[in-house]
């Protein structure tokens, strides 16, 4: 298992950085060609999540990405264990994407945005406007998120009053390019 680890600010100019780096981690673990569009959208839309997060919560606190290549076993989550492979000795091997924010999973209803309209300016949907703490533009979190669990194979999210983790997996192709690599 080999792992890179990058932290950004709370930038949105960051999150391009972790897009190109996902992408390259994942086309050196072997992902097949056809899943790295959805790897660069669904690490842009958790990292960009998480920056939002960030700026109308705790600018100051960095992002944590880690990209794991061709896992046999997941790794710690924080503070927790190891998580072993299966038991049966053949899981697929997967190029798994963790993005670790520190701000909290709930805000008060007292500081959410207006609710999305069609009326763009009222909302800060043009470029360089403000984004509303509910959410970017005027959309919900939880519209990145289903975006995310759309793209990534596996995805785990994990809530919590200390920051919001986003595990997300893609099986890596075999040396064939036939399918799903498994470890046996």
């Amino acid at each position: 298992m080999a792992l890179v680890q990058l932290t950004i600010s709370a930038l949105p100019a960051h999150v391009r950085t972790a897009r190109l780096m996902a992408t390259a981690v994942a086309r050196r673990a072997g992902i097949a060609e056809s899943a790295l569009d959805e790897i660069r959208l669904a690490v842009g839309e958790a990292c960009s999540r998480a920056v939002e997060a960030h700026r109308a919560h705790c600018p100051g606190q960095p992002i944590e990405i880690e990209l794991i290549d061709g896992s046999d076993a997941r790794p710690p989550r924080r503070g927790g264990p190891t998580v072993p492979a299966p038991a049966n000795g053949h899981a697929a091997k997967r190029f798994e994407v963790v993005v670790s924010d520190r701000a909290p999973a709930k805000e008060p209803d007292a500081d959410r945005g207006a609710p999305a309209s069609l009326d763009g300016a009222a909302n800060g949907v043009y470029p360089g406007e403000h984004t509303p703490p509910g959410g970017v533009s005027g959309l919900s979190p939880d519209v990145g998120l289903a975006v995310i669990i759309g793209l990534a194979d596996e995805v785990s999210i994990e809530p919590a009053e200390d920051g919001t983790v986003v595990r997300m997996s893609w099986p890596l192709a075999s040396p064939d390019g036939q399918g799903p690599q498994l470890v046996g």
